[in-house]
This record gives C-alpha cells, sequence and structure tokens, in this order.
C-alpha cells in the first residue's frame, strides 16, 4: 500500500544515487539535472514517472500522514525549478518567494485550486498544472454514496443494529427518502455533475436540474438537465448536490437564504469544497428541520474539529474529504501531476494546465 507509515520527518532523496563509485561524467549530468520538491509521499506511479523522466533530481517530504511543516517547506522549496503539491499546502507569495527566481512550474495533485495564489503564481509567470478529469468517476461514485447512505439514514441504521435498538418491527422506524421519482438538482454543471446524474438514472429520478453562472446546455443535453434559477433550485430540489468551484462568488453561497427555501424533506449534499457551504446556517437548518438531512465530503475547516456541532446531529453525515479516494484515480491524479511538471520544465504545453 502506498500510503505506508514512515517517520514523519526523514526527507528521502528520491531519485539520486549514491555518489559513491560515479564518475566525474555522471556526477557533471547529475549537477545539470533540475530541482523539484513533492510536498507529501504521492501515490507511486507519480513519482515512477519523476524517477525515471533523467530530467530531475527530487526531494520528497516522506510522509501521508502529516502535511510537511510550514518552516520546512519554506526552507525546502529554495531554489527548485518545479514544485508538485497537494491542497494542504498554501502557494502564496511568502513561499513563491522563498523559492526564488528559479522556479518555473507548480503542479498541484488536485482539480481544485483555491489553495494556490493565482495572482502571485501569475505575477511571477509561473506555469500550474492540475488534475481535473481523471477523478470524475471516482467524486461521482462517492457523492451517490454519500445521497444513500443520507437519505436512507444507514449510519443511524448501523448504530441502532450495534448497539441494540433493534427491537421489534415498527412501521416509521428509520424511514428515509427515496430516490425513485425525485426532481434532483446540482449546482454547478460540470463533467462530475453529469457523471452524478448519469449514474443516478437508473434510480428512477423523475427530473435533473441545474443551476450555474450560464447555461451549459451541451454537457446538459447528456442526461437531459433543465437550467432553473437559483432560487427554483432550492425549492424544486428533492436533494441538491453541490459541484461548483469554491471562488469568490460562491464562498458560503449555500447559506440560509438557499436552505429557507428547500424542502423540508430535501437532502444536501457536498462535495465539492467546503467553503461553499455556510456550516452555521447548515447546522441551524438540519437542527429545525428546514431541510431533512445533509451529506458532506468536504468541511471548513478539514479536519473539522471533533466537537463541532454538525457532528451531534443524527441527519448529517460527515466524511474526511475522501471523494477521489481510490487506488485506481489517486495513481491517475499523481501520474498526470508529474507529467504536467516535467511538460513544464521542458516548456511545453502540459496535459492540463491552468490557464490564468
Amino acid at each position: 500500500m502506498w500510503c505506508s507509515r514512515m517517520a514523519l520527518r526523514r526527507i528521502q532523496r528520491v531519485a539520486a544515487v549514491p555518489l559513491t563509485g560515479l564518475t566525474s561524467g555522471a556526477l557533471r549530468k547529475m549537477s545539470t539535472l533540475q530541482r523539484v520538491y513533492v510536498t507529501r509521499q504521492i501515490p507511486p506511479e507519480g513519482l515512477r514517472i519523476l524517477r525515471e523522466s533523467g530530467r530531475v533530481t527530487v526531494d520528497l517530504w516522506d510522509s501521508d500522514d502529516v502535511p510537511v511543516p510550514r518552516e520546512e517547506l519554506l526552507q525546502r522549496v529554495k531554489g527548485v525549478d518545479g514544485l508538485v503539491c497537494v491542497l494542504t499546502e498554501k502557494i502564496d507569495a511568502e513561499l513563491l518567494d522563498a523559492a526564488g527566481p528559479n522556479l518555473k512550474v507548480v503542479s498541484t495533485m488536485s482539480v481544485g485550486f483555491d489553495h494556490l495564489s493565482l495572482q502571485e503564481l501569475k505575477k511571477r509567470r509561473i506555469r500550474v498544472g492540475y488534475t481535473p478529469d481523471v477523478l470524475t468517476d471516482s467524486v461521482a461514485e462517492l457523492t451517490v454514496a454519500l445521497l444513500l447512505t443520507t437519505s436512507r439514514r444507514l449510519i443511524e441504521a448501523t448504530h441502532e443494529a450495534k448497539t441494540g435498538g433493534w427491537g421489534t418491527w415498527r412501521t416509521l422506524w428509520l424511514c428515509g427518502h427515496e430516490l425513485a421519482n425525485s426532481t434532483v438538482g446540482i449546482l454547478g454543471l460540470g463533467r462530475i455533475g453529469v457523471a452524478i446524474a448519469e449514474r443516478l438514472v437508473p434510480f428512477k429520478v423523475k427530473k435533473f436540474i441545474y443551476a450555474d453562472v450560464a447555461p451549459r446546455p451541451e454537457l446538459a443535453a447528456l442526461i437531459g438537465a433543465e437550467y432553473v434559477s437559483f432560487d427554483q433550485l432550492a425549492e424544486r430540489s428533492d436533494f441538491l448536490a453541490v459541484c461548483c468551484a469554491l471562488t469568490p462568488e460562491t464562498k458560503e453561497i449555500c447559506n440560509k437564504s438557499l436552505f429557507s427555501k428547500m424542502k423540508d424533506t430535501s437532502i444536501f449534499i457536498n462535495t465539492s469544497r467546503g467553503g461553499v457551504v455556510n456550516q452555521e446556517h447548515l447546522y441551524e437548518a438540519l437542527l429545525t428541520g428546514q431541510i431533512a438531512g445533509a451529506g458532506l465530503d468536504v468541511t471548513v475547516p478539514e479536519p473539522l474539529p471533533t466537537d463541532h456541532p454538525l457532528f451531534t446531529l443524527k441527519n448529517c453525515v460527515i466524511l474526511p474529504h475522501i471523494a477521489s479516494a481510490s487506488y485506481t484515480t489517486r495513481n491517475a491524479m499523481s501520474a498526470l501531476a508529474a507529467n504536467n511538471l516535467l511538460l513544464g520544465l521542458k516548456g511545453e504545453p502540459m496535459v492540463k494546465e491552468l490557464q490564468m
């Protein structure tokens, strides 16, 4: 398993070989290799690509359990040509100043990029790679699983079975809400939103609706979805899945105004970014029965403190940001991040480059 536990502060030189016995020619070649820092023990496929490229030497924060400490990160990036990061690392002016003028490429192993200071990167003409598309299937699967877990109250049911609550058969005990003949709303219709809808079709969903900054007719046609206003999305959805990116415009867009318009039988699901939801307003909506339930794979902060009020609610299912957590997807993300980095360092078009 690639996520094996290792000493947290052991920094491994991944691409390097022992210097003993190397010829002077080999040493000269190594001195011309570009330097790359990887901020996490990423899955093996990406490390293999970097290691076998023959173009870079790689320093690695050799842990998948704990992020690299900020001070350590600021030291390690000094003079690097490329940086591979994940969403736990804030790539801002402070870090870019610490890295210095050699830094040409930042490649993030994520589809989201709210941890990147795009303005600072653009100002320094640093290219940015990211990893969309490859996680679409995994995120869509998890979203459907979370929706069903929440709507059919599976966590509650498991708890009752384990703790002796399973008594005689009762007519309305642990009843939930079916997808059949329902209206499913999608906030932010992109690749993932379409993939979610495609997986829900066999459940006999009656109608798909979506809200976005503008109509997306080509994507909507794939699932027969109707474009509606933000308010209509709230009012009509039996299940509302949030799939939008976190931007200044979408920050806390899911707030008491939205929840107040939703049905008291509706289920709210968020697998996008925690920042699009006002969690205090969500808590009140769940506590008062304004909506029936919520399933969250993302929160603010992450990890969410164990004493957070949302954890006290039976009608709120919270997962630790695992939507893309399949072996296939994480290795694909790692490989894409590595290839983006190498192509960027060569001055060639990346497989997936963020246009700024």
